[in-house]
Formats: structure tokens, sequence, C-alpha cells
């Protein structure tokens, strides 16, 4: 299996894709929440907040610990789980920068050609193992040759 070569990427736009996978599940987005509404949390109190068991629980917890989004402070034989409020604002501007890029300063989504679609040539013209004309990048007008 092939494997990422993240190396050759902006060490921010790989930051910011480890804090998006972090995300990327609904618990743990709901953890942020949880979190964000208290000064604190320990595991089981989340786990009477949510509909899983401890140790998927903890799971959840480790992915936002690892991508640093929440802390956790020993308290005891416990771990209290809070935000990390710096990461979070890091985390914020980061995303804010990526779409402004996307997007631009108006904030509107860029779009292709006429009807807003991808501007590729067709799997039509691909095919055809000749220069595409500016109509074939058009989706829907396929001339032939």
């Amino acid at each position: 299996m092939a494997q990422a070569k993240t190396e050759a990427f902006d060490p921010v736009l790989v930051r910011t894709a480890g804090l998006a996978k972090a995300l990327s599940h609904p618990v743990r987005i709901r953890i942020l929440e949880i979190l964000a509404s208290r000064k604190g949390c320990i595991c089981g109190g989340l786990v009477e907040l949510l509909p899983l068991a401890q140790s998927t629980v903890s799971q959840h917890l480790r992915e936002l610990m690892d991508a640093g989004l929440i802390r956790g402070d020993v308290d005891g034989p416990r771990i209290c789980y809070c935000l990390n409020a710096k990461v979070i604002a890091d985390s914020l501007a980061a995303f804010k920068d990526i779409f402004h890029r996307i997007c631009g300063s108006a904030g509107e989504v860029p779009k292709g050609p006429g009807s807003g679609a991808c501007s590729l040539p067709t799997r039509q013209a691909a095919r055809s193992g000749r220069p595409f004309s500016a109509h074939e990048r058009t989706p829907g007008k396929i001339r032939k040759p």
C-alpha cells in the first residue's frame, strides 16, 4: 500500500488536515461542545452525557488529545479534560485562512465555466488521446473528431 507523502506539503496544511481528521467524527465535536460548556470534565462525566461505552469515549478523547484540541490534567486517580484554547484559536485561524484562499475575500465559492461544474474534459474526450478544445472542457459539450 502506498504511504502518504505529507513531507511534500506545507507543514501548516499537514497540521490543519490532522485537525480536520480529529474533527471528522460527530462524537468528537460533541465532546468539544460539552467541554466548552464546562471548566472541565472527567471521562465518567462524559460517558453519562453520551450514548457510548467508556472505552469508546476514551478512544475519542485520545484522538482529540493527539490533535492537541484538548488537555488532560491529572486529578488524583482521574483525568480532568478541558479545551486547549490556544490550539482551538489557532485551528480556527488556519481553517479561516484555507477557506479564504479557496473562496477569496468575497467569500464566494469559485465556479467552473458555464454551469459551475468541474471544468475537466469529459471521459469521452479524454479517451480520444487528442488535445482538448475549450468546448470539450465545458460539461455537456463534446465535439466529435
